[in-house]
């Protein structure tokens, strides 16, 4: 199968604005790298569209594909020749490696036609923004291979992999889904959660009364143990074993002889309160625990224990069996309420204690694997900055013609100018898309095609989560979760938060 068909098909899916349409597409496309029965190119053709990489990471980022040879007028690559020219550019190490990745980088795109570049700059770039989300791909796998949806978004929950479902309900069809189970060893797909605006709010969705969990700001980690074997895996589900070796004692301490747990692992102060987010993060970034920051475990769900599979059961079934082999000190701090005040108050205290917030869960809802489920709600506050516009990137998919991520920068009190932190595409509406457009054009001092540099005049209201440490921005520091707010033409520049107050947020 050639690359021009997944890139072809990314431009329609990004231009599609409605999700039958989408499904439908994806669905063609699908069918066609199936039809030659290679379940491998059905692999890459999900994990592509899906906007993801299965080698994770290449050592290839955004900056290495600013300047690209010219295309090439035929298009020749193909999807397997491409997805191993990627695992050769990952392999690439040693002494004057950052060369010949380079070099190998511009062997590809010198072979690739426009389109097809196009699509691999954003696929390299972690901005492929269209809209083939999980659920939407399932659907498209249940269209494609014939398989009622429910069946593939189980199979997907279970095995923690969709491409891996899907080439095997192309390839093998119903049966072969069979094999996907709950499995000690395997990692599943995180339940994840929804958005409440405050605590009041969940405790209204969730019918009145809710389970409310401290919200550590650590690192997620699911945890299996099959008697004396522990395996940890991240959020992604990266095997990250090796590198917590106190979680691995942790677990082994437990009263149990197989179990799957749902955990946060963070890095905790003499006293108790959280260190900055970085310093968790730290652990995952090497290889080793050496001189590092000693991390500490706490365990808020249980999938699996002896034998016992607890997904379909209700959140406080799992919670009672949790409780049954799980010491206080290994669990995130609870309480019941159906009291909105004494909710409030719980909040106040968890913020006060240097957490990110509270998670609301319903006493009823099952473990939703890898489902953004309405049975969980985060609550936590939203922190803001006026920061300036530095330069802003040319849009895709339904945002092609308009400028659409911005480059973000605080103000140097030192030496009057900005530094970046980062960028964001996150909370634009369309009457904003369009606003931006004409405004940075206005402003544009420098055009590379790709990236517009800008006058730094336009100040924006940014919401985030969170500051972290960061080696790729000049500051050294860089936001979390970013999304604009509003555009703040009542504010200038000079008026702009400095980047001190943005480095405040680490402490």
């Amino acid at each position: 199968m050639l690359l021009a068909d997944i890139a072809a098909a990314s431009a329609d899916i990004a231009g599609s604005s409605g999700r039958l349409a989408k499904i439908t597409r994806i669905a063609t496309v699908l069918s066609a790298a199936a039809a030659g029965g290679d379940a491998g190119t059905v692999v890459v053709t999900v994990a592509w569209l899906s906007g993801d990489l299965p080698q994770r990471q290449i050592g290839v980022g955004w900056a290495a594909l600013r300047s690209l040879p010219a295309p090439a007028e035929v298009p020749t690559l193909t999807v397997t020749g491409v997805d191993a020219a990627f695992t050769r550019i990952k392999g690439i190490a040693g002494k004057g490696s950052q060369s010949l990745r380079a070099d190998s980088v511009r062997d590809l795109f010198g072979a690739a036609t426009g389109t097809e570049q196009t699509f691999l700059r954003r696929l390299l770039g972690g901005e492929l923004r269209q809209g083939a989300l999980a659920g939407v791909m399932a659907d498209a796998v249940s269209r494609a291979s014939g398989i009622p949806a429910a069946d593939v978004r189980r199979a997907a929950m279970l095995a923690g992999d969709l491409p891996a479902v899907a080439a095997a309900a192309l390839t093998g069809g119903p049966d072969a889904l069979a094999g996907f189970q709950l499995q000690v060893g395997r990692p599943v797909g995180p339940m994840l959660a929804q958005t409440a605006t405050g605590v009041s709010d969940a405790l209204e969705r969730l019918g009145g009364a809710a389970i409310l969990e401290t919200k550590l700001d650590g690192a997620r980690v699911q945890i299996h143990r099959k008697r004396s074997e522990v395996s940890v895996f991240t959020r992604s589900l990266d095997d990250v074993t090796h590198r917590l070796p106190e979680v691995v004692e942790a677990t082994l301490a437990l009263p149990a002889t197989d179990l799957i747990a749902d955990a946060e692992a963070i890095a905790l102060r003499p006293d108790g309160r959280p260190q900055p987010f970085q310093v968790t993060a730290a652990r995952f970034g090497r290889k080793t625990a050496d001189d590092l920051e000693p991390l500490s475990v706490f365990i808020f769900d249980l999938l699996h224990v002896d034998g016992r599979d607890l997904l379909d059961l209700p959140t406080e079934e799992r919670l009672a069996a949790l409780d049954a082999v799980v010491p206080p000190d290994r669990r995130v701090e609870r309480i019941v309420t159906a009291d909105a005040a004494v909710a409030q108050q719980f909040l106040d205290r968890t913020l006060e204690a240097g957490h990110e917030g509270v998670m609301a869960k319903s006493s009823t809802a099952p473990y939703e694997a890898g489902r953004r489920g309405s049975g969980w709600l985060k609550v936590k506050p939203v922190h803001t900055l006026d920061l300036v516009v530095l330069a802003v990137e040319r849009g895709s998919g339904r945002r092609t013609g308009k400028l659409s991520n911005i480059h973000l920068g605080a103000r140097d009190p030192d030496t009057g100018g900005f530094v970046m932190l980062g960028k964001t595409f996150k909370g634009m509406t369309d009457a904003m898309l369009v606003w931006q457009t004409e405004r940075f054009h206005d402003l544009q001092v420098e055009d590379d095609g790709w990236v517009v540099t800008v006058r730094p005049e336009q100040v924006v209201e940014i919401a985030f989560d969170g500051v972290q440490r960061s080696s790729r921005y000049p500051g050294g520091v860089a936001l979390r979760f970013a999304r604009v707010l509003r555009y703040r033409d009542d504010k200038l520049p000079a008026e702009a938060d400095t980047i001190d107050t943005v480095r405040a947020f680490l402490t």
